[in-house]
C-alpha cells in the first residue's frame, strides 16, 4: 500500500473515530455491524426466501454468492494480501468491540452485503433496495468501528457486486430450466 493511500485510508477513519463518534453511534454501530457477522442478515434472508417458492431460485442463487465471497474473499484474498487491520497499527484507538483476528482486504462484512444487494436487487427491487441500506450501514459500521480501512470498504463493494452480478448471471440460465 502506498503511503498516500494510507495516510487518505487513516485521515478518513480518523476523521471518523474524532468527529462522529457519540454515544448513539457507539451504541448503535456494534448492532449493525453483528447484523454482517458471517453473514447473519443475509443467511436469514435467504432462508426466508427458502419458505416461499416464488423465492426459492433466488435464494439458493444467494447462498451460491455469500459462497462465493467466503472462499474468495475471506479465505483467498485475506489470506493471499495480508493486510493488517488498522486497528492493529493503531493501537491508541480504544475499540469498543472485538478484535477481529482475521486479516483486513476486502472487508468480509461489505463484501456479503453487496454481494446479497446486487442479487436481491435482481430478485425484487424492494428487497434490493432495502439490502442497499443494510449494505451501506453495515459498511459504515466497519469504519465507524476502526475495523477496516475505507480501500478495504471499497474492496469489498467492488469484489461483492461482480461476485454477485456474476453468481446471478451464471445461475440465471440454469434457473430458467429448474
Amino acid at each position: 500500500m502506498t503511503n498516500q493511500l494510507k495516510s487518505m485510508d487513516f485521515r478518513i477513519l480518523n476523521f471518523i473515530y474524532n468527529k462522529l463518534s457519540c454515544n448513539f453511534l457507539n451504541y448503535i454501530m456494534p448492532k449493525i455491524t453483528f447484523l454482517g457477522n458471517g453473514g447473519f442478515i443475509w443467511l436469514v434472508t435467504a432462508t426466508i426466501m427458502l419458505c416461499f417458492k416464488k423465492y426459492q431460485k433466488q435464494a439458493f442463487v444467494l447462498l451460491v454468492g455469500l459462497l462465493a465471497g467466503v472462499v474468495i474473499g475471506n479465505l483467498i484474498l485475506k489470506n493471499l494480501i495480508s493486510r493488517k487491520r488498522p486497528c492493529w497499527i493503531n493501537n491508541n484507538v480504544s475499540l469498543i468491540v472485538s478484535t477481529p483476528k482475521d486479516y483486513s482486504f476486502p472487508s468480509g462484512h461489505t463484501m456479503s452485503s453487496f454481494i446479497a444487494m446486487t442479487i436481491l436487487m435482481q430478485t425484487n427491487q424492494l428487497l434490493g433496495f432495502l439490502s442497499f441500506i443494510f449494505a451501506i450501514l453495515i459498511s459504515f459500521s466497519r469504519l465507524y468501528l476502526y475495523l477496516h480501512f475505507p480501500s478495504d470498504i471499497l474492496g469489498g463493494v467492488v469484489i461483492g457486486i461482480l461476485l454477485g452480478n456474476a453468481t446471478w448471471y451464471s445461475f440465471s440460465f440454469i434457473m430458467n430450466y429448474i
